[in-house]
């Protein structure tokens, strides 16, 4: 576990140096959190996650050699404790659907504002799964729609209950993560609902766990692919 008394590790993936060096300066302005390594590609950035052993990465997609949907994954099968953070300027929910697939804890755009990337990298170390809420809600739209352009999530082995998880789901849990499947951070579900930030948190633990899921992300993709979620007609 990461010493919260000293700036959290990131490493910048990304295969434009300008790029680099924008973000490298902008992180480097906050006292809580620390550059420890870039990379240009995805295969560079997996060496540099084995030597440099971060907290976090800030990863793009579209890279040589190894994209960073597939270093994702790669560094998510050696060390699932570390964050992905996806920073792209790939506006589409296919690849936002990509990446929670591969892993990543979040998804932002290049465009957003300063205030906004280093939210969600503190949501990201802080647990939570920040996404872009108009990609999301796109996403979740295609997904509810059945678009046969995604692939249907697998059957469940022989031998394992074959009932919809909804049924162990309370009317609260539903309520979280109908929101959660928006996008919306812990902060926002909380004052939505009306709830402690420690409740929600509580529900969404126990959402992970009902659901078999490793994460809030991986929740609301699995409710939605298995229509746990109400239809809410037009959104």
């Amino acid at each position: 576990m990461r010493d919260r008394a000293s700036p959290a590790r990131l490493l910048i993936a990304d295969d434009s140096a300008p790029v680099r060096k924008g973000m490298r300066a902008m992180l480097a302005r906050e006292p809580d959190l620390e550059v420890v390594a870039e990379a240009a590609d995805g295969e560079e950035a997996l060496r540099a996650c084995r030597s440099s052993r971060p907290d976090l990465i800030l990863m793009d997609v579209r890279m040589p050699k190894m994209d960073g949907l597939e270093a994702t994954r790669a560094v998510k099968a050696e060390y699932p404790k570390t964050a992905v953070l996806i920073v792209t300027t790939h506006e589409s929910p296919g690849y936002l659907l990509d990446a929670i697939r591969a892993g990543a804890a979040g998804y932002v755009l290049k465009e957003a504002t300063r205030r906004e990337l280093l939210g969600a990298v503190r949501g990201v170390l802080g647990g939570e799964s920040p996404l872009d809420q108009e990609l999301s809600a796109r996403l979740l739209r295609r997904l509810a729609a059945g678009d046969g352009s995604r692939p249907h999530p697998p059957p469940e082995p022989p031998g394992e209950r074959q009932e919809s998880p909804a049924g162990s789901l309370t009317a609260r849990e539903l309520d979280v993560l109908a929101l959660l499947a928006t996008g919306k951070t812990n902060r926002q579900i909380a004052r939505e609902l009306h709830l402690s930030l420690s409740t929600v948190k509580g529900h969404l633990e126990r959402l992970i766990s009902k659901l078999g899921v490793s994460d809030r992300t991986q929740a609301a993709v699995k409710a939605v692919e298995r229509g746990l979620l109400p239809n809410r007609g037009g959104e």
